[in-house]
């Protein structure tokens, strides 16, 4: 004698119901929450998961000062490590050896620290006074704009890496002097390369 087989399908719907509806009471216990379903003071909706949304002005000038300085100290751990260390070095002289890969890397960093740069004074605006203090420092900044692919190419002097480097220290000292101390962070090669 055979016992009768429950259809396949009423299996499959059954699986399919058992893992959907502790994964739909996950997701619903963790909106909630996380407030998912709540408003901010000007009535628009809150900010999608993963982008952190300040409150306070207060607030929101501390994580302008953290971004502030993150790009800063990627900026200047670029110049330092890929730039300045090099020509010291005396990288970028001819007939140094590996010339032509410290050339691309320098260029890479140059590009690099002018994109990090520019992120760093749109993150000061979040701050009156960071912002402030860092707007004599445009020009400066803007000047870097082609200096990358000039060391990539080989055709940046003393005065090109002297340049990156004031730049730099005249960010960090802006940072220090307005509670947003600036360190040399060295990217990775992945970041750098992604600019």
């Amino acid at each position: 004698m055979t016992v009768p087989q429950p259809p396949v399908r009423n299996r499959a719907a059954l699986r399919r119901a058992a893992v959907a509806l502790p994964l739909a009471c996950t997701l619903s216990l963790g909106a909630v929450a996380c407030g998912g379903s709540k408003k901010d003071e000007g009535g628009a909706s809150a900010s999608p998961a993963g982008s952190p949304s300040p409150t306070s002005s207060v607030e929101k000038q501390k994580f302008a000062k953290t971004r502030f300085v993150t790009n800063a100290g990627l900026a200047a751990g670029a110049t330092y490590q890929w730039i300045i260390k090099p020509y010291k070095a005396g990288g970028f002289q001819k007939g140094a050896d590996h010339r032509k890969t410290t050339l691309v890397k320098a260029g890479l960093a140059g590009v690099f620290t002018y994109n990090r740069l520019k992120a760093a004074v749109r993150n000061a605006q979040g701050d009156p006074t960071l912002s402030k203090a860092l707007a004599p420092l445009n020009s400066g900044i803007d000047s870097l704009k082609n200096l990358g692919t000039k060391l990539r190419k080989g055709e940046a002097g003393s005065g090109d890496v002297d340049q990156f480097q004031n730049v730099i220290n005249n960010v960090k000292d802006v940072g220090k002097k307005n509670g947003a101390e600036v360190t040399n962070q060295v990217p990775s090669a992945s970041q750098l390369s992604g600019g």
